[in-house]
């Protein structure tokens, strides 16, 4: 094989000359024992033809001194304005998507009075900033003006990626939980949104939005294709997911062909659970369709809600009803006054739905709605609806106050359950304690009413009908038939529908809950809770975990005010961190991590949904999925949006293509 001088064989024709180059570049040469002379000489001075050859070598490497760069050079001058231009464009998309605001509009010609928000913000950023003015719009080249709708969609498409960046760079590699739900938009396309659970490096829980996506297939093999697809766009294994959260849909939850059970295949660490709080939603419907009574006080209601909300007219009775009543009750000092008090909230008063149905009644002008209305009325005036009234409020305030405490984003799994036991009391209390309260209650609100209050020794006849005669009491009825059945029966569906963590998983869990002390710690739950996560814990981790168990429990019950106060494992592990102990209790602290990581609420996902309901409207339901997704990440994530620089997004979006003006 022959070799050459590289340099001077590739500019030969340029600078060769003399024996000494055409040996190196035209004769070649086979070893390097009676060369290596030659070469020296060939190499020369710095002015040699070599040196010569070498260094225009180098020039031709050297891309900045290219002739596409020479031709794309520009003045100093001509690279500020394009920056205060892509600047000014990008501050105003930036506060576009932090509002959820729309970009363009029907008409955005020169002489349009209406062109859109964007072309209308930078009009005005103009009008504010004269030095700006001169730059943008009608002062800027027409081939660089950076506001034609591709440009605003690259801008926005920046920001989202920078935001899923910041996420996943807070992530660091770590384990995480995955939260998927799927919602028809306005356009009635399926989206599928997919959230991260994680502990970042400081020990906070968080829950973030990644991807808003069209899937055309809800099929779990389908939805379990484009998560993969996702996590893997932004450099994500489903080899480290160790949750899953789904609500209750088949192809969720199928035990054999679910996207749970598909995902479990993979990575058996990656423990489901169904949502609490759609949990806690269907125990009330699983109520009211056990009870017939139950069922019927919901469909009356929501009859009565529609027949009162269906008119403008009646909703302006109802509000002129409501301030009158405000008013008297404000002067005879049975309400206070304050911020957020005694605000509209729709039917919330029983008195003054009952004015407007008698209203509707005696002067209404459709003889369907006169007949709706006096057959509500009868309904309503009766002692059995009004005590189901009651009794649903109180249960239902209770069950509200436990969905809240569900949907809080950094919500633990251990504490909702101790916030569904705390419930489960209150029923019970409720059932053992508050008859004679809810009775007392109830008639009051008859006497105010002028509503027929029953003797409770008589037999109770069901409806109107004398035939429909029973052998029981209206106390009987009242008490064993409604008030105990209708407890028992939420009592018995929080149980059935929450005794998917009741396990050895919860158990290990609430044991690892730093509240009084430590007091459900349990060394040997831990550990059973610790081989739920076999790749993480081998025989020889386990013996490690259980030393370092037994150190760990007397450091935290001894008199350190660091982790005196601690409220539940959310709150341990952000003291490990503080404390600087995780390197100390590492294994340990990898189980408070993947604890935290099981989701609870569907909180995230729903505001999602809900942000969606507003970004893509009637007005703007021929967005597109992909510009779609990247305004939700903006305006979920708001609050990673506000702390992402401009330099960052304009570098993301000179990268994206390369006809963009260099700056």
């Amino acid at each position: 094989m022959l070799y050459f001088c590289l340099c001077c064989y590739l500019f030969k024709n340029v600078y060769a000359q003399g024996n000494a180059c055409d040996f190196f570049t035209k004769t070649g040469f086979k070893t390097w024992n009676h060369s290596l002379e030659r070469f020296n000489l060939h190499v020369g001075e710095v002015n040699s033809v070599h040196n010569r050859c070498f260094n225009k070598m180098l020039d031709f490497e050297n891309q900045s001194q290219s002739i596409q760069v020479a031709f794309n050079k520009q003045s100093e001058k001509t690279r500020s304005e394009h920056r205060i231009r892509l600047e000014a464009s990008t501050n105003v998309a930036r506060f576009l998507l932090e509002f959820g605001l729309s970009f363009r509009g029907h008409d955005e010609s020169e002489s349009s009075k209406i062109k859109g928000l964007f072309l209308g913000l930078l009009e005005w950023l103009g009008k504010m900033l004269p030095d700006m003015n001169n730059v943008i719009l009608k002062h800027a080249p027409k081939n660089a003006m950076m506001t034609s709708p591709k440009i605003q969609k690259d801008i926005v498409s920046s920001c989202a990626q920078e935001i899923v960046k910041a996420i996943i760079d807070d992530l660091d590699g770590d384990f995480f939980g995955i939260l998927i739900d799927e919602y028809k938009d306005i356009s009635h396309h399926e989206q599928m949104t997919l959230s991260l659970r994680y502990v970042n490096e400081n020990g906070k829980v968080n829950e973030r939005v990644i991807a808003i996506v069209h899937v055309g297939d809800t099929s779990a093999q389908s939805l379990k294709e484009t998560i993969c697809s996702l996590l893997l766009r932004h450099s994500l294994s489903t080899s480290k997911i160790r949750g899953q959260g789904y609500d209750g849909g088949s192809n969720m939850q199928g035990k054999m062909n679910g996207l749970k059970a598909l995902i479990l295949k993979e990575t058996p660490s990656a423990h489901c659970i169904h949502y609490f709080a759609h949990q806690l939603q269907l125990t009330l419907v699983a109520v009211s369709k056990k009870n017939l009574l139950v069922g019927n006080f919901f469909a009356i209601i929501a009859n009565v809600l529609n027949m009162v909300g269906s008119s403008f007219k009646r909703r302006d009775q109802l509000r002129d009803h409501q301030a009158e009543r405000l008013e008297q009750l404000l002067e005879s000092g049975e309400v206070q006054s304050g911020k957020g008090l005694n605000q509209e909230r729709g039917l919330q008063r029983p008195g003054d739905t009952l004015h407007v149905l008698d209203a509707i009644k005696c002067g209404g002008f459709n003889p369907n709605d006169r007949l709706q209305a006096g057959a509500f009325l009868n309904m309503i005036n009766e002692f059995e609806f009004v005590f189901l009234l009651h009794l649903m409020l109180k249960i239902l305030v209770m069950s509200n106050e436990l969905s809240v405490a569900l949907q809080r984003n950094e919500q633990d799994i251990v504490n909702a359950m101790i916030f569904l036991d705390i419930t489960k009391k209150r029923l019970q209390l409720l059932r053992d304690d508050r008859w004679e309260s809810l009775m007392n209650e109830v008639s009051l609100f008859c006497d105010k009413h002028e509503i027929l209050v029953p003797k409770m020794d008589e037999f109770y006849i069901p409806g109107k009908s004398k035939r429909k005669f029973c052998s029981v009491t209206y106390s009987h009825h009242l008490r064993v038939e409604l008030f105990y059945a209708i407890i028992d029966f939420q009592l018995q569906e929080l149980n059935n529908q929450f005794d998917v963590v009741s396990g050895n998983l919860f158990l290990g869990m609430a044991s690892l809950n730093s509240v009084n002390a430590f007091a459900n710690f349990d060394k040997k739950r831990i550990m059973i809770l610790a081989k739920h996560y076999p790749d993480e814990f081998g025989e020889p981790v386990l013996r490690n975990l259980s030393h370092q168990l037994d150190t760990f429990i007397i450091h935290m019950r001894c008199d350190d005010p660091r982790f005196s106060d601690l409220k539940g494992i959310g709150d341990l592990a952000k003291a490990l961190v503080n404390a600087n102990l995780i390197e100390t209790y590492s294994l340990v602290y990898l189980l408070v991590k993947l604890t935290l990581i099981l989701p609870v609420a569907t909180a995230t996902v729903e505001r999602a949904f809900s942000s969606m309901k507003y970004i893509k409207n009637e007005l703007r339901s021929s967005i597109s999925d992909e510009f779609l997704n990247d305004c939700l990440v903006c305006y979920i994530e708001k609050d990673i949006f506000i702390n992402i620089s401009n330099d960052a997004i304009i570098d993301h979006f000179q990268n994206m293509k390369t006809c963009h003006c260099q700056i």
